[in-house]
């Protein structure tokens, strides 16, 4: 933490016993470490701090560019879905305007059917009288 060498802490310690003296340098020493313990243990525990947050904004960068492309493969999904349907749009249309056709066709050949067995109905009865008018001419 700080660059303090075998000299200068001789320096402090004498500096120290000529102030404090010998009774109480023990007890000022303690107090000093204690001191400095706290400060490496705050220092040290801001430096998790940063550390944690750090690691966090990347994550929340990477999980950002993940929600990016998740939401650009979605749209191009989506798209691809739209592009496929839409041709298959005009095809129901135009299997339902067949299917209409088909039943205009099939009415108007069920009322071409009735009309012909009205005719054929009606067809031997005048053959019948014809053949009746021609026995009795002859």
């Amino acid at each position: 933490m700080l660059d303090i060498g075998f000299l200068e802490l001789m320096l402090i310690g004498i500096v120290a016993l000529l102030v404090l003296g010998p009774e109480r340098l023990p007890k000022a020493a303690r107090t000093t470490g204690l001191w400095i313990g706290k400060i490496k243990r705050t220092v040290s525990g801001m430096q998790r701090e940063i550390s944690a947050q750090l690691e966090a904004e990347e994550l929340r960068q990477k999980l950002n560019e993940q929600q990016k492309k998740l939401d650009d493969s979605l749209k191009k999904a989506k798209q691809d879905v739209e592009s496929i349907a839409e041709p298959a749009a005009p095809h129901r249309e135009t299997t339902a305007n067949q299917q209409a056709t088909e039943q205009r066709v099939a009415s108007a050949s069920a009322r071409l059917d009735d009309a012909l067995k009205t005719v054929r109905e009606d067809a031997p009865a005048t053959d019948q009288t014809d053949h009746q008018k021609d026995s009795n001419h002859q």
